[in-house]
């Protein structure tokens, strides 16, 4: 059975745009997901580890900020 390649048929979006969609939720969510890492770190008292994954999440929300800014370019 062969796969069918999606490219916008099913969907209405463009690959493209929709694989920027993707990404820029995922890092939304990746930042959310971190939150729930942060306070597990605090509440066992590693800060070393609440620190990294504060620094993990600061790069997710960048990730993020710019996913919305390439789609808010493309998509206007």
């Amino acid at each position: 059975m062969t796969m069918m390649q999606e490219t916008g048929q099913i969907t209405g979006t463009k690959d493209k745009d929709y694989n920027i969609i993707w990404f820029t939720e995922a890092c939304l969510s990746n930042a959310l997901r971190l939150e729930t890492y942060i306070q597990d770190a605090e509440r066992e008292g590693d800060s070393q580890l609440a620190d990294f994954f504060r620094r993990a999440q600061g790069e997710s929300r960048k990730g993020a900020e710019q996913g919305k800014q390439l789609l808010r370019s493309r998509l206007s």
